[in-house]
Formats: C-alpha cells, sequence, structure tokens
C-alpha cells in the first residue's frame, strides 16, 4: 500500500499518544483580583459622570463579571448589581439565592433582595433608590432581555430615563489590561497546542465527533476545564462558515477545518487551522495561499488610530485583487473579517466596514478573513492579535504553509 503524503504534523500518531504529549499549561497564572475590578468600576464611573448618567445596572453575565467579579449565569430571574456615578457597588438577587451570592462575592456589597411572589424589577430600583438615584439617565445592560427591560421601565419613576449601557460599557471592555492580556495568551497557548495535538491524531474515515470528543479531552489535559466551543469541518463542509447537522468521515484529499478555544479564568481563545488531510489539489494550494496573503494584508492594515474598517477593507481589497467578491458575494469573504474577543468571544470593537473605532492599544481581534467557495470548500486561518503602544502584536503565529500549517520544520535560514 503507497504511504499517503501528509503535512507535517498531520496524521502521525494515535489519539491516545497525541493526548500523552500534552501536559498541563495553566500554572499559578491567578485570577482578575479585587483591585483590578474596583479599577475597572472607577473608570466607568468616571465616564457616567462625565456623560451626565446617574448609574449602571448590570446584569448576570459578562458586564457583571468584568465590573464585580460576580459569576453567575442568566436565566429568568434577574441577578445583577447596581453601580451609581458615586459610591459603592449594590446587588440584587433572589432571596433564596443570598446564600450562594455572598459566598461568591469579590466585591462585598449590600444584597437586595426579593421574595419569589414580588416583583424583582422594584427591588432594582430599590436598590437604586438606596444608592440615591430616583431620577436621571440610568444605564442598562445591553445584554438584558427584553423582557427585563420592559419590567424595569413599567417599574421606573416617571423621571427616570433608561437606556441602554453598551457604550459605556464597550468603552471599558475594549481596553485589556495586561493581566488580560496574560490571561488570553494562556488560552490561546492552550488551544494551539490542542489544534496540533488534534492535527496529529487524523486518520481515514475518522468522524467530526470523535475529533470533536477528542478536542474536549486535550483542552482538559492542558488545564482547562474543556472546551468553549468546537467546529470541526471536513471537504465540502468546511465552506460552511459555521458547520453543517450532520456528523462527516474523513477522507483523502479533505480540507479539514477546525476551530475551537477555551477558557482560562474567564477569558477565551479562539483559533482556527486548515490544512488538508493527503495531497492538496493546486485549487487548494491557490486558495490557501490567498487566504494566508489575506490575512497578512488585514495584520499590516492595523494601526494605531486607523478605523477598525480599514483592516476588513485592506483583507477584502486583496481578495478582489484575486476575482473573487466583491463585498460579500461568493465565491469570498462572506462575514467580517474579525471580531473583539475578551470574556465573551465576540465582543465590541469588530473589523468590518460600519465600525469606525480607532484601533488603540489593549483592543484584541480576530484575523479570519475566510474565503468560501460553495459546494468546493473553504479555507478559514483565524489568529487573533492585540494591538500595543508599537501596534500589532499577535497571540499566535500564523500558520507557516498548507505543508506545515503548524510551522514545526526548522526556519529556512538560507
Amino acid at each position: 500500500m503507497q504511504e499517503i503524503e501528509m503535512a507535517l504534523g498531520v496524521g502521525r500518531c494515535t489519539a491516545q499518544e497525541a493526548l500523552d504529549g500534552l501536559s498541563p499549561m495553566l500554572g499559578e497564572l491567578p485570577d482578575i483580583q479585587p483591585a483590578e475590578y474596583l479599577a475597572r468600576q472607577a473608570r466607568v464611573q468616571a465616564l457616567m459622570r462625565a456623560q451626565g448618567v446617574s448609574a449602571l445596572v448590570l446584569h448576570a453575565g459578562a458586564n457583571l463579571r468584568y465590573f464585580s467579579g460576580l459569576v453567575w449565569s442568566a436565566s429568568e430571574r434577574f441577578v445583577g448589581a447596581v453601580l451609581p456615578a458615586e459610591g459603592a457597588l449594590r446587588y440584587v438577587a433572589p432571596w433564596f439565592e443570598l446564600g450562594t451570592v455572598n459566598d461568591l462575592l469579590q466585591i462585598a456589597g449590600p444584597v437586595h433582595s426579593w421574595h419569589e411572589h414580588e416583583n424583582a424589577y422594584a427591588c432594582v430600583h430599590a436598590a437604586l433608590a438606596a444608592a440615591g438615584v430616583e431620577q436621571g439617565r440610568v444605564a442598562l445592560d445591553e445584554n438584558l432581555p427584553y423582557f427585563m427591560v420592559d419590567g424595569l421601565q413599567r417599574s421606573a419613576p416617571a423621571q427616570m430615563q433608561l437606556f441602554s449601557a453598551a457604550e459605556l460599557t464597550a468603552a471599558c471592555r475594549m481596553h485589556k489590561s495586561e493581566h488580560e492580556l496574560a490571561l488570553m495568551q494562556r488560552a490561546f497557548d492552550m488551544t494551539l497546542a490542542v489544534q496540533r495535538a488534534t492535527a496529529s491524531m487524523l486518520r481515514e474515515d475518522i468522524s467530526t465527533q470523535e475529533v470533536a470528543e477528542f478536542i474536549d479531552a486535550a483542552h482538559r489535559r492542558v488545564g482547562a476545564k474543556g472546551s468553549s466551543f468546537v467546529i470541526v469541518l471536513f471537504g465540502e463542509a468546511s465552506s460552511y462558515p459555521h458547520g453543517v447537522k450532520h456528523v462527516q468521515h474523513l477522507r483523502t484529499g479533505d480540507v479539514v477545518l477546525i476551530d475551537t478555544g477555551c477558557y482560562v479564568h474567564g477569558y477565551t481563545s479562539d483559533l482556527t487551522r486548515s490544512y488538508v488531510y493527503g495531497t492538496p489539489s493546486a485549487r487548494v494550494r491557490e486558495i490557501w495561499s490567498l487566504e494566508k496573503r489575506a490575512q497578512a494584508a488585514a495584520f499590516q492594515a492595523a494601526r494605531l488610530g486607523a478605523p477598525c474598517s480599514a483592516v476588513d477593507a485592506a483583507a477584502r481589497a486583496c481578495l478582489e485583487s484575486a476575482g473573487l467578491g466583491p463585498g460579500y458575494s461568493l465565491p469570498g469573504l462572506p462575514h467580517r473579517t474579525g471580531h473583539g474577543i475578551g470574556l465573551s468571544i465576540h465582543e465590541r470593537p469588530y473589523l468590518v466596514a460600519s465600525d469606525h473605532t480607532p484601533l488603540a492599544p489593549g483592543m484584541c481581534f480576530s484575523n479570519e478573513p475566510m474565503i468560501v467557495l460553495p459546494g468546493e470548500f473553504g479555507i478559514r486561518l483565524e489568529d487573533h492579535f492585540y494591538m500595543t503602544e508599537h501596534g500589532p502584536r499577535w497571540f499566535t503565529p500564523p500558520s507557516r504553509s498548507l505543508d506545515d500549517p503548524f510551522g514545526l520544520a526548522p526556519p529556512d535560514l538560507g
């Protein structure tokens, strides 16, 4: 039997051998500390005062965690906090959850509560009143579901105006601290190790489900609690950016697209690799190389002070010069070039034509100008970068080549 020619690092060992090659990577990296939560509160309070905002209402999820350290999953019951423009944070939670909430608090503060038959939104307004806020402009967490916004509006005093807190929260969260960047760097390092291990255990006829299960186990092996998400696509299915409903089985010559990530103290990674199981066709080589050039063009356009839209425009211009598109037309790039990332896998700002936010230090982005050829395959090379005082810096090194997607060969010094 003729041996199948493979890219470096692809299909060289068993799943168990690949797992055995991984080791814990989390180490002693600390979580965000109370002093940083307090600094975040002070920052948003300064913005609130400058904009004439009386208070900020936070809801269970990323914003509550970002400003207080309280980790709570959103449900139909309101759990959150109110932060006045002047003064300390106050929490709001169901009475029967007080024990758990108090146990989880990172920043101490009074907890206002209600019983199940009572109005939770009246309790939120009672917390606002206790903080001295009974009128003026109150910003509501942009992630609040409509029924909660409606409940807060119905319970609000006539002299209070409620509006979305999106601009306030994004203005803080889009600029990552050194500590946040360190947490994200570790998450990306862990996922890159998992991507390498996954490529190594591929074999003919393996299912996408088995690969996904391996990725989850591999993330646990390197120290995460599992994968934050997994997308595994083979062959024609790779032309669907976020996957298909049916299980696929790997065949020689298939494009392999794997997109996955993990959390480190709440901060997520998100990394995609595309390569071929076997010998790539000339068409795949052409499109893979074009994808790499588009990703590089986007990175080069990421300059301090430039608008986010310029990064998307650079990637799209590269693809259109090769005859793809234009715009979102297929074959070509059907979505934005990138998204912000942090506590949420997709957060502001975005690398898209409609986002003119100037690039600034601490901003973090995906760079993934995916090329989709309907009915054939798709190629997505997704790495993330963050802005420094000197320009963009990669969290992970981009794929070197289709024949060496993980940079395993010694660099050519010639």
